[in-house]
């Protein structure tokens, strides 16, 4: 009898030292890797299949303590994706991130009135793409063509937001993801005011107010001189259509004012033939609901602040543009 309680308290004891153990081994970080490893599961993916893929990437030691680390966590569920590992950690660390769906993804911000030129670089320092890969899928107006039939790109509905842009996401999927959050921010408005005039004209405000509050003063402007037949003398659109023809050296030249692009509201009345960046969504208010002035100019102030001085009348712009030159010394 005492010769079997011995042999039953040592069985314990070995259970006890065995799973004393395992949990050591569990909680060991671990990196058999060099530089950051990317591992992708596919749905479906059973967890003796993740366990060995994980193996193999040296992430985890051995295949059986991610087994065990199941074991120790039941009810997790794992989830598919793809996964980022770049410093040691323990088989219970890796079970908790793919039980946490912590996939690797890039942040992409898009700020309000970058246009296809801007978000195609950030998207190249993202790491994302080349620029002139997603410029050619945001070239291809298909994706908004039912809300805007004069559209001839992506430009003004690649909506400004935040990202979420994974390594295997395409250009097409990036603007698709930009001109739904576009077609959401649309509809709020509840508005039934033309989409092509409307965001070509917003894209304006967006590119010349540089102050939130300015914006309804800044679309009265234009919209003033829209329905006086006076050209809106926009600088921006001078930028942009120098931009398409890949000749903007980042200042205006005489050259510029000059170019008969459609695009060069110097020398074209009315609107350009479309948005020469992407509005936010206070720049789509300020044009849907613009101050009521009787302004027909603005000049920028001297003092640094992003605000302008607005006239009615060309003597008193004249006059505005003076005191900008004397005070900045230009």
């Amino acid at each position: 009898m005492r010769t079997l309680f011995r042999l039953f308290a040592f069985v314990v004891l070995l259970a006890v030292a065995g799973g004393g153990y395992v949990l050591y081994r569990l909680s060991q970080p671990y990196s058999g890797f060099s530089e950051p490893v990317f591992v992708e599961f596919p749905k479906g993916t059973s967890t003796a299949g993740m366990a060995r893929v994980l193996a193999e990437k040296g992430v985890v030691q051995d295949a059986w303590l991610f087994l065990a680390a199941r074991a120790v966590r039941r009810g997790a569920h794992l989830q598919a994706g793809e996964y980022r590992f770049e410093k040691p950690a323990s088989a219970l660390d890796v079970y908790g991130r793919i039980s946490r769906g912590d996939i690797y993804y890039m942040e992409l911000l898009i700020p309000e009135g970058y246009n296809l030129f801007d978000i195609a670089a950030a998207v190249e320092k993202l790491g994302a793409m080349k620029a002139a890969t997603f410029l050619a899928a945001a070239k291809n107006p298909a994706l908004i063509r039912d809300l805007d039939p004069r559209a001839e790109t992506l430009e003004g509905y690649l909506f400004p937001n935040k990202y979420r842009v994974y390594r295997h996401t395409t250009a097409q999927q990036i603007c698709r993801q930009m001109t739904n959050e576009f077609r959401q921010q649309w509809q709020a408005l509840k508005t039934s005011r033309n989409v092509h005039e409307t965001v070509t004209l917003a894209s304006l405000v967006e590119k010349e107010a540089k102050l939130p509050e300015e914006r309804p003063k800044v679309a009265s402007v234009f919209r003033n001189r829209l329905d006086q037949g006076i050209k809106l003398d926009c600088d921006p659109t001078t930028v942009y259509a120098a931009l398409l023809e890949n000749r903007y050296r980042g200042v205006i030249h005489r050259s510029d004012l000059d170019n008969r692009n459609p695009y060069n509201t110097y020398q074209h009345t009315g609107l350009p033939p479309g948005p020469i960046a992407n509005p936010g969504l206070r720049s789509l208010q300020a044009t849907l609901q613009p101050a009521e002035t009787k302004y027909l100019f603005f000049v920028a102030k001297a003092d640094g602040s992003g605000g302008h001085n607005f006239s009615e009348s060309l003597r008193q712009h004249e006059a505005a543009v003076a005191q900008y030159h004397r005070a900045s010394g230009h």
